[in-house]
């Protein structure tokens, strides 16, 4: 009976133990597979990541997370300067007008000086950038050209330190006025208006910045001068040495003298209609004070005999009184 009963509590404990090894078995098999998956499936993630890093490596540059290095994409400043003489000067500027017009830019500013063979035109023009070559060619062409310099200025970097200060002060802004609309006392609510003013006035600032870059990178600055076939350039060199010297001391004699005569000529009317009464005036007073002077005395007063020490003749004693007879 004993032995029946330990037989059977033996098999309960052998089955339980058999269904324990199966469960543990299978939750293993289970774990390896859902492991195995994760694995595949990182492997899989890597390897596109992987030809997503060659693709975004050629991408980049057209990517917002760096810069962008293609020439058409930069802030570039265009900046030129030429000289060209022409048969008609007027005749040159009109067309250099209208070139600058038909593409798309304007005239900035526009100095002309005609006298015949010796006239010149100084024409500055606004010209979009991508059309700056064109128009230079075409200038050039208007006559025969003697002088050109293109300049160039690349404004990339500050374009984009501007966009990421304005975007700040704009944040810093918005900041400033809700603090403003939550401020709880006179004192908070003055100081806090001096500080959005004082961001909103640094903002502005920026922002002006940036049209101007905005500006000079949109129309780039052509300076054309046009000049006859008999005008002077203005970059002749100065001569040097002894007659250079003596003529530009002749010359500076020469308009001392003129500058002195010029004055002279200026003074002589008030000299002529003040200075001539005058003088007749003092003239006239003069005479009229000669006539009220008195003439000397013509017999004037005879010497007074002297003695012989010099001094005056003293007079003779008087005589005494005669006696009377007894």
């Amino acid at each position: 009976m004993g032995g029946r009963r330990f037989r059977g509590v033996a098999l309960v404990a052998v089955s339980l133990i058999a269904a324990l090894s199966v469960g543990a078995c299978g939750a293993v098999g289970d774990g390896g597979s859902d492991s195995a998956a994760p694995a595949a499936d990182g492997g899989a993630g890597r390897d596109q990541d992987a030809e997503g890093g060659a693709d975004g490596g050629q991408a980049a540059p057209g990517g917002t997370g760096g810069a962008d290095l293609r020439v058409d994409q930069r802030s570039i400043i265009y900046t030129g300067t030429m000289q060209v003489r022409v048969d008609d000067v007027e005749a040159a500027a009109r067309e250099a007008t209208t070139a600058v017009t038909a593409a798309g830019g304007f005239v900035g500013a526009d100095r002309r000086s005609s006298r015949a063979a010796e006239a010149r035109a100084a024409l500055t023009l606004r010209v979009p950038a991508d059309r700056f070559t064109a128009v230079i060619d075409r200038l050039a062409g208007l006559g025969r050209q003697e002088r050109r310099e293109i300049r160039t200025e690349d404004v990339t970097e500050q374009v984009v330190d501007l966009d990421a200060r304005i975007a700040t002060q704009r944040a810093r802004v918005e900041s400033s006025r809700k603090l403003l609309a939550r401020a709880t006392s006179v004192d908070e609510l003055v100081r806090l208006e001096n500080e959005v003013g004082t961001r909103q006035a640094d903002l502005a600032a920026l922002e002006a910045r940036k049209r101007r870059l905005a500006d000079l990178t949109s129309l780039s600055t052509i300076t054309v001068t046009f000049l006859g076939q008999d005008a002077s350039t203005a970059e002749e060199e100065a001569d040097l040495g002894f007659l250079a010297g003596l003529g530009g001391g002749w010359s500076a004699f020469l308009a001392s003298a003129r500058v002195l005569l010029t004055v002279l000529g200026a003074v002589l009317p008030f000299a002529v209609v003040i200075g001539v009464p005058l003088w007749l005036l003092l003239l006239w007073r003069r005479r009229v004070r000669a006539r009220r002077t008195p003439p000397p005395d013509p017999d004037p007063a005879a010497p007074m005999p002297t003695g012989p020490a010099g001094g005056p003749v003293s007079a003779p004693p008087p005589l005494p009184a005669a006696r009377s007879g007894p």
